[in-house]
């Protein structure tokens, strides 16, 4: 992260371009002027601020396929308020495309390379300020983590939530059709309906509906003061949307204008508040790894006990999937996210002072927000929440003295005990689910899942689907070093560290093995006595990588653990 400091005054012409100058002035750089002339810079072009757009368009997914116009409309906002806009792509994937597969192996790491890629080019051209603007899971926070690496006036956007398929009458999206594979696999649907649901559950381009790790990040980001207002609460396809990317190209001038840097913007305090955004709208326990991983890039102090503090005094209010009844475009017809934090502010629940990109405070922004509809019922109020405390729990104990990562919306129970059935991989775990080897009262132990053993930390949404399709909701718990994805629901633990490939004690469960889940007293245990855990440990050897060579054998030997965010950039200097 640069040192350059805040001018608050305002910038003059030499500090708005602290960065571009030095790519376009002087008679030395000629031919970089003769590089820019070909992509379209005229004369006057040269004494602008140019400001990046990175786009994470791709038709490898839905929830970015229509990026590359929301890049355009950012950059005519650029444009329009005196500086230069350049568009530039970076990479995405598809979780729903490759969930279940070896490739979803792929999906956080793609979260690190964003980063990677977008500092590279904004640090090779020379951009004075960037606008982000991603649509899927991982390219989010990735691109908030190079916004904090590179320091400079910068914008995130993001690309908006898909309206909801509907299939006899009701609201359906990606975790229906994983939830009806259970559901086919005991019969309770034939293949007739399952192929119906398929065909109506994404009727068109945006992210995934429900409050599932998509829009969980885009409103913990707008939390944390990096986009603009109720950006995160609006349909992909919309004026709103288009508006809110020309208003972001908008907004980066003025922050260079002012000299505000997201180092004046992501601080612990607007971390908290992201944290406190999240219970209160039940989201996915991803938020824990990338909050995590964004407030490490942004050299801010972050750690798993935030969770826990922020939890026990916030409650959850949104009644939203996949645990809660209602998807994302609801909330975004009520009013979105603002009402929501409007009220937490009024209740000493946020920090009001912490800067955003709009310039203003916190409080400022929210100062003239109106309150949700009567009778709305996408969010409950204070007296009668969904639930009463936070439902991202951090469970320590002898399975997982590092810490693991629990969803407890409530409804599954707050206690399991269990026998554990012991499974070294997704896939092996996902046959035996829908075969019917798992039974009520067994705990799910997926191992050698995590960052390193997978590696890639692969999200279980086909597993714990299949467990909600067949009806075991209620009657199983699943654990494992993996992780959920945001649609995930039931009794699940993942994170769990140190991860089995470190050799932690997840490693050396057995098949029948008693587990207890305890998310009141915030302990996940093995029930075996301590001397046999020990032996079980030190006879324990570690299994070969699964992959010598690529990007994911790079990952495996750069990846910190799921407890410090997952980062590739924690152990460099080690």
């Amino acid at each position: 992260m640069t040192q350059d400091q805040r001018s608050p005054g305002g910038a003059d012409t030499a500090a708005k371009r602290r960065y571009s100058s030095k790519v376009t002035e002087g008679v030395q750089r000629a031919p970089n002027r003769a590089m820019l002339h070909a992509v379209g810079f005229t004369e006057e072009d040269f004494k602008k601020p140019q400001v990046g757009i990175a786009s994470t368009w791709a038709m490898v997914t839905p929830c970015n396929m229509h990026i590359d116009k929301l890049a355009r409309d950012a950059a005519e906002g650029a444009d329009g308020s005196g500086g230069k806009a350049v568009i530039f792509n970076t990479i995405t994937v598809s979780d729903g495309i490759s969930m279940g597969t070896e490739g979803m192996k792929y999906s956080l790491v793609s979260r690190d390379v964003i980063a990677d890629s977008i500092e590279v080019v904004a640090g090779a051209e020379g951009f004075d300020g960037l606008v982000t603007i991603g649509g899927c899971d991982k390219n989010m926070p990735g691109c908030v983590m190079a916004m904090a690496r590179l320091n400079r006036p910068s914008v995130f956007v993001y690309g908006g939530t898909i309206l909801p398929g509907c299939h006899n009458g009701k609201d359906v999206d990606i975790v229906s059709v994983f939830e009806a594979v259970g559901q086919r696999a005991s019969n309770v649907i034939d293949d007739a309906e399952l192929k119906a649901i398929e065909s109506c559950a994404i009727p068109g381009p945006g992210s995934c509906g429900g409050m599932y790790t998509a829009n969980t990040m885009a409103s913990a980001i707008e939390a944390l003061g990096m986009s603009l207002p109720n950006s995160s609460a609006q349909a992909a396809i919309s004026p709103e949307k288009e508006a809110d990317c020309r208003r972001a190209g908008e907004a980066v001038l003025n922050l260079i204008e002012r000299g505000i840097r997201p180092s004046d913007i992501m601080t612990r305090e607007a971390f908290l508040n992201a944290i406190t955004v999240v219970t209160a709208l039940g989201g996915s326990t991803n938020a824990v790894l990338h909050l995590l991983a964004m407030a490490h890039t942004a050299g801010v102090r972050l750690e798993l006990d935030d969770f826990t503090r922020i939890g026990n005094k916030t409650p959850v209010l949104a009644d939203l999937k996949p645990s809660g009844r209602f998807v994302m475009a609801k909330l975004v017809e009520i009013g979105g996210l603002l009402p929501l934090m409007k009220d937490l502010l009024d209740r000493g629940l946020l920090y009001g002072d912490c800067l955003t990109v709009t310039g203003k405070t916190l409080a400022e922004n929210l100062a003239d927000v109106q309150p949700y509809p009567a009778g709305q019922e996408v969010v409950r109020p204070f007296d009668d929440p969904v639930k009463a405390t936070g439902h991202i729990i951090i469970l320590r104990g002898n399975l997982a003295p590092e810490g693991a990562v629990a969803k407890i919306s409530g409804k599954e129970g707050t206690r399991f005990t269990g026998e554990a059935i012991v499974f070294g991989s997704e896939e092996e775990a996902l046959s035996k689910i829908l075969d019917g080897t798992v039974r009520k009262g067994h705990v799910i132990v997926i191992r050698y899942e995590g960052p390193k053993g997978g590696p890639g930390m692969r999200e279980m949404l086909a597993p714990t689907s299949a467990v909600m399709g067949r009806g075991l909701g209620k009657d199983v718990a699943l654990v494992t070093d993996g992780r959920f994805s945001g649609g995930s629901h039931g009794f699940v633990v993942g994170h769990v560290t140190p991860e089995a490939q470190a050799g932690g004690p997840l490693a050396v469960v057995r098949d029948g093995d008693a587990i207890t889940i305890d998310a009141e007293k915030a302990a996940i245990d093995l029930e075996i006595p301590e001397a046999e855990l020990k032996d079980r440990l030190a006879a324990w050897t570690a299994p070969e990588p699964r992959y010598t060579h690529g990007v994911l054998a790079k990952y495996a030997h750069l990846v910190a653990s799921a407890s410090e965010g997952a980062v590739t950039d924690k152990n460099l200097n080690a």
